[in-house]
């Protein structure tokens, strides 16, 4: 379904590959001006050129970037009315009790301090522009744990409770904030992980049978951004085929 961002400007970090792309294709496609911040520029690049958008290369857990990339969304698109805060890695798995202190420092760095510099240099933008809506990237692992997944697990719990803190603080000055919780879904970074028999095996797993899509979760992204979703805001919407129902 198809809504109406004619007049709008959107950023999504991590938005060259996977569920990043399909939200700025979707944004695109309903009339957004879509900023495509990465890490990875030149894929940024690409893809900006393709939905005519813009394309601008951040490290979300530099917070001077993050304001640099807020200042340029800003000039490209004249005001900012919304950002999926989507950018996000893994790290190397292992027990908490052995767990490398610097993949401790850069998951919680870009996967949950990230999304709090997102959201601090763009709140501000989106409320002069009159309003707007804000969607967090969360997980799955927002909401059950994972053994080895410590740092992960911990920073998409944080990004659910402070998605509920900026609802709460915005929810009268025109600025909703919601986030989302992907299960496994079928990207280019998964295949390029997985083989063919361990996929087969997680989607197994999940009571419908597979494996979700990048556009699944774009597509509640979008509704969430949209005016359509206009009662809701400090919510967390798993997109897990019943994963985390069982």
């Amino acid at each position: 379904m198809p809504y109406d961002f004619n007049g709008k400007t959107a950023i999504v970090t991590g938005g060259s590959s996977g569920i990043g792309a399909a939200i700025c294709r979707h944004l695109a496609r309903d009339g957004a001006t879509v900023i495509v911040a990465d890490l990875d520029i030149e894929p940024a690049e690409t893809l900006a050129a393709e939905i005519g958008g813009h394309a601008v290369k951040v490290d979300t857990a530099q917070p001077d970037q993050v304001q640099a990339m807020i200042a340029f969304a800003v000039e490209k698109g004249g005001a900012l009315h919304h950002i999926v805060n989507n950018a996000g890695i893994g790290g190397t798995p292992g027990p908490v009790g052995e767990y490398p202190l610097e993949d401790w420092d850069r998951i919680i760095g870009v996967n949950l301090s990230g999304v709090f510099y997102g959201m601090r240099y763009a709140i501000p933008e989106i409320e002069a522009a009159g309003g707007g809506s804000i969607v967090n990237m969360a997980s799955i692992l927002g909401t059950v744990g994972f053994a080895t997944a410590g740092a992960y697990v911990a920073a998409k719990h944080g990004v659910v409770g402070l998605t509920k803190v900026a609802a709460m603080e915005y929810a009268q000055r025109g600025i909703r904030v919601n986030s989302v919780g992907p299960g496994f879904i079928r990207t280019p970074l998964l295949d390029a992980n997985l083989d063919e028999a361990t996929l087969t095996g997680i989607a197994a797993m999940h009571p419908v049978g597979r494996l979700g899509t990048a556009d699944e979760v774009a597509t509640l992204t979008c509704y969430l951004l949209s005016e359509e979703a206009s009662f809701i805001t400090g919510s967390y919407h798993l997109v897990d085929g019943g994963y985390t129902a069982q």
